[in-house]
């Protein structure tokens, strides 16, 4: 759990679950009545005519100014007038009274909270309206999440929650056609891909840099078919795109909600105040100056905003008037517009019907800027402590989902409702005002509070399961517990006890080997291993850095323990760890910099060299292949540039825009006070130099005995802003490699897209802010290259943070933030996060660097990668007891595999069904899916094609037979069919043509046998037939 007062673990149980949950279920198909809803639900339009479709809306934020909970009910309406239930309260009737009126929802985080409050008969309503296509779902995840700082496998998870729910309560009748990121601040090239093979018609988003519009609309290209993986997965991953014009907002002077100002239509021509020329003049006058920018007869207006609704019927009312009155002109004047209701889904059926080519898009659209000086690029680093959270959270969830099926829980064990809590807290926690870092403060701690609730819950989970896997006869383990601290070596369970159990549970496919280190009170210890064998372990004292973290108040331990550990696939090792009652210290001795000679740590693979003056890193070598670089590493600053926001020059950095006060950074500290403390520790297990830039900008770098990385572990805080200059944190590693301006990012940690200094893809960039337009999301990892000297250096990260190359040779990674000014983006409130102490944060993170040939670089990075977002899950017992004794009634090593995974084959998702899978089943069925996680010609063996055979692969069951589903597992593959679009680049094709999924007709002979190509991700529905543990 990451440093900070935020985290403490909740004691109340406050999340409600949002849907009931039992397994298995039936559940009531509505595909038979799929035709009165979908594509055939879409009011006529008109040909020949404009026709403008009105997409009657609201956004709903899942936290931002206020909780989620506040939001829902219209709490603390002194901060933000909002309350979603009374939108849909409201909204409901007024679909009633009308069979032509539409309107969308997207957040089902809020729709299933206001879905479990309703009686029967509103039930019967709102799934009339649905299956009519008068209510329509768009979108469907649990929020609309992120982009910049999301992981790809939480996005597939929070939007997999929200379309079961749809699918569970709805049928296909609730399955959302149309993706809706219309506030996310830029867009991912692999959020789309992920769409697409979710199986989403189209998408629509409102903020696109404002050179970029510009452009856009000058040559009619705002819609177009974006390539989400050209590389890799081809047209499987392309989706139609469109950016909307007026952001998500109604055209200027339209905005009917009860909190705006603009001026109702008043049609009685006896009140003094009639305006229907006016209002109708200004609307065609609007219609008229969108159409121009847009290709075809069909235009889209939204007409809804934050939180709008709640008295919907001014809304319907005004709308209604105004479609009249505007399609009266029709006959009265030959006007040729028409006004219709639509939604998302219906105006991207006609634009499909539409005989029209549509550019392309590779790219993606970040950096956003809404002017000159005003680069989104803040919030990729905003709360770095939260998203790291949120990073650690996700790993937790895919372990206890897998125990969770591995162990073959069931409804007794209550683990589907524990599972669910955590589920909707994660689901909450990617919302684009949450993991983003642009929420209040006092939002920022409910967020973190949902996610220690939920892990708290799943605790639970995870000691049901070890209850039935642990046992080799009828004796039950002990309760196990968790230590949620340990990056700040804090630890009940190790810190009190002498003699306590280790057990780690390892969620990749493959055996791991990790080095574990506990906070300890001892100087010596013993440990055994789960074959009865002796574990080398050493002791180090707790470096300074972790002990100024004002949160490990009360912990006792002043050593750490470190030992290596080597854990099967799919399951755990347990380890004895007693402490010996030495007559001397153990720990191993610190030793101080030799003057004026330079000193080297390593390994077999590779070693580090500092500077014998300075105390400064100064170059890496790859030991294997002999390869050597220049390497230096240091922490600086930019000083947040403290406008008044009174105009676009005057623009202050904040929590959403990063806008430094110069173009080349501050140096944290000085040589000598670098020098004079610093050290070096040597062990056989890690080698490690200690290094104090400044007293609030520390660091420790380790190589391990067996890894071909450098570990950087920073600790960065409380940063001074004592002199009224807000700092913005950043780590830059400097080389000797020639790199012609260009480096490479990941995107959600899947994909990795080619980045120039300087330079987009779209338009000729002026560059008005050459550091924060240069900054990227690095969700994972970032690297540059030397062509001429076949070298990269690859930097991964442990949670998002932004990042770039402002100098060949050179990355630079922003760690941590603290301003003194909002940035006049609507959080209202400077990023300044404190700690416990009342101080500014302190935050510690992880940076891992290779140096390798670049033909070698990916299989470093991929595994390591996977080695990161999935790391062993450690739980603890404290029990008397001998490795003998234990071992007769326990299993200390166990796999839930029978083989392990191939080495470019991840287990994405293992996890039971709450209820029914979108394939009929009498029984209880489970959720996979495998994903090749890396990229054609990355590397020469692990690029190919790879074939898994699911038959005889799990030890506690086998799987019978797989239906094979869309990536967000509501709609069996075969039933899917999306729109297809022709393009500048792929000839004149028919647009009726509906996209088939690929076919894999080698699961004909063998429908066990499941091949995957490069970046493919295959989900399946998994009957099994029970074998035992």
């Amino acid at each position: 759990m990451e440093v900070c007062s935020l985290y403490v673990i909740a004691l109340l149980f406050l999340l409600q679950i949002c849907m009931t949950v039992s397994r298995p279920s039936d559940v009531t198909d509505f595909t038979a009545d799929a035709a009165t809803c979908g594509y055939e639900s879409c009011n006529p339009v008109k040909e020949g005519m404009i026709n403008v479709h009105i997409v009657p809306h609201t956004h709903d934020d899942v936290g931002w100014l206020k909780t989620v909970d506040q939001y829902f009910y219209g709490d603390h309406n002194d901060i933000q007038t909002a309350g979603v239930q009374y939108i849909l309260d409201s909204v409901i009737p007024e679909l009633q009274k009308d069979p032509t009126r539409r309107f969308i929802y997207v957040e089902i985080a809020f729709f299933a909270r206001w879905w479990r409050e309703q009686d029967d008969s509103m039930r019967h309503v709102v799934k009339g309206l649905v299956k009519e296509g008068r209510l329509e779902f768009i979108l469907g995840g649990w929020c609309m999440n992120d982009e910049a700082s999301t992981h790809y496998n939480a996005i597939i998870d929070q939007h997999a929650l929200g379309l079961e729910f749809l699918r569970t309560n709805f049928g296909e009748c609730g399955r959302p056609r149309i993706a809706w990121q219309i506030d996310p601040f830029g867009h991912s090239r692999e959020q789309a891909s992920l769409f697409a093979q979710m199986g989403y018609d189209g998408l629509y988003f409102g903020r696109l840099d404002y050179a970029d519009k510009d452009r856009r609309l000058n040559h009619t290209t705002m819609e177009m078919l974006w390539r989400g993986s050209p590389k890799n997965i081809g047209a499987r991953a392309d989706l139609f795109t469109g950016a909307l014009p007026n952001m998500y907002q109604p055209p200027p002077g339209f905005c009917f909600d009860a909190l705006c100002t603009d001026p109702p239509v008043m049609d009685d021509e006896r009140l003094h105040d009639y305006n229907v020329p006016d209002r109708v003049a200004a609307f065609l006058k609007a219609v008229h100056d969108q159409a121009q920018h847009y290709q075809t007869d069909h235009i889209i207006m939204t007409m809804g905003s934050d939180f709008q609704y709640s008295n919907a019927h001014t809304w319907f009312k005004n709308l209604d008037k105004l479609m009249k009155y505007v399609n009266n002109q029709q006959t009265a004047n030959n006007s040729k517009v028409n006004v219709l209701y639509s939604t998302p889904s219906c105006y991207t059926y006609r634009l499909n019907q539409a005989d029209k080519t549509w550019t392309t898009k590779e790219d993606d659209f970040f950096p956003y800027g809404d002017g000159p000086h005003a680069y989104w690029t803040g919030y990729f680093s905003s709360r770095a402590a939260l998203k790291n959270y949120a990073r650690r959270t996700n790993n937790f969830l895919q372990v206890v989902k897998q125990v969770d099926a591995l162990a073959q829980l069931e409804d007794t064990d209550n683990s589907t409702y524990n599972i669910e809590i955590l589920k909707e807290a994660m689901g909450v926690a990617q919302h684009h005002d949450a993991v983003s870092g642009t929420e209040k403060q006092a939002v920022a701690y409910d967020y973190a509070e949902r996610l220690a609730n939920g892990v708290n819950e799943c605790q639970k989970v995870v000691n049901d399961a070890y209850g039935k896997l642990l046992p080799l006869g009828t004796m039950k383990p002990p309760g196990q517990g968790f230590c949620t601290l340990l990056n700040i070596s804090m630890c009940a369970a190790t810190e009190s006890q002498k003699e306590f159990q280790v057990f780690v549970y390892n969620p990749i496919g493959r055996s791991v080997t990790y080095t574990v280190h506990l906070p300890v009170v001892g100087s010596d210890y013993s440990i055994t291993g789960p074959h009865g064998e002796a574990v080398m372990s050493e002791v180090y004292q707790i470096s300074e850095d972790t002990f100024r973290i004002p949160e490990r108040k009360g912990a006792l331990a002043a050593n750490e323990l470190w030992f290596s550990v080597t854990v099967p696939a799919l399951g755990f090792s347990t380890y004895f760890v007693s402490m010996n009652s030495a007559a001397e210290s153990h720990v191993r001795p610190k030793k101080s910099f030799s003057v004026g000679a330079d000193t080297t740590i390593g390994n077999q693979y590779i070693s580090l060299t500092f500077d014998g003056n300075f105390g400064q890193l100064k170059s890496m070598k790859n030991l294997k292949k002999n390869l050597d670089i220049s390497l230096g590493q240091s922490f600086m600053f930019y000083p947040g540039y403290a406008g008044n926001n009174s105009g676009d020059e005057n623009q202050a950095s904040g929590a959403y825009i990063f806008r430094p006060n110069a173009t080349s950074p501050t140096n944290i500290g000085s040589s000598a006070q670098l020098s004079r403390n610093s050290y070096i520790r040597e062990g056989k297990l890690v080698e490690e130099v200690y290094q104090q830039f400044s007293p609030w900008a520390t660091q420790m770098i380790r190589v391990y005995e067996n890894e071909q990385y450098a570990e950087f572990q920073w600790t960065i805080g409380p940063i001074p802003i004592d002199d009224k200059i807000g700092k913005e944190v950043i780590t830059r590693y400097t080389t000797d490699l020639a790199t012609q301006g260009l480096f490479y990012t990941d995107a959600n940690g899947r994909e990795v897209l080619r980045r120039q200094r300087n330079h987009r893809d779209t338009w000729d960039l002026n560059v008005t802010e050459p550091v924060s337009q240069n900054y990227y999301p690095v969700n994972s990892r970032i690297y540059m290259q030397d062509v001429s000297r076949n070298l990269q250096l690859t930097v991964l990260n442990d949670r998002s943070e932004g990042g770039g190359s402002l100098q060949d040779g050179a990355l630079e990674l922003m760690l941590h933030r603290r301003l003194i000014k909002d940035d006049a983006r609507g959080v209202g409130e400077p990023m300044n996060e404190t700690g416990a102490d009342g101080k500014g944060l302190i935050v510690r993170g992880y940076h891992y660097v290779f140096l390798d040939t670049i033909a070698d670089s990916a299989r470093l990075h991929r595994d390591l990668g996977e080695r990161l977002f999935m790391a062993p899950s450690l739980s603890f017992t404290n029990v008397k007891t001998k490795y003998s004794d234990w071992s007769k009634n326990f299993k200390t090593n166990w796999s839930g595999l029978k083989r392990e995974l191939p080495a470019n084959v991840h287990l994405l998702t293992l996890e039971q069904y709450a209820g029914s899978g979108p394939a009929p089943s009498t029984l209880q069925p489970y959720l996979l899916r495998l994903e090749h996680f890396y990229e054609k010609d990355e590397d020469a063996t692990l690029s190919a094609p790879v074939t898994v055979s699911l038959k005889d692969l799990f030890v506690p069951f086998d799987i019978e037979s797989v239906t094979e589903l869309t990536l967000g597992s509501n709609l069996p593959l075969a039933q899917l069919n999306r729109l297809k679009w022709k393009t500048t680049d792929s000839g004149n094709k028919d647009t009726t043509l509906r996209f088939k999924p690929e076919s894999h007709p080698e699961q004909a002979a063998a429908p066990l046998d499941i091949t995957l190509n490069p970046m493919e991700i295959r989900t399946f529905q998994v009957k099994l037939r029970t074998t035992q543990h």
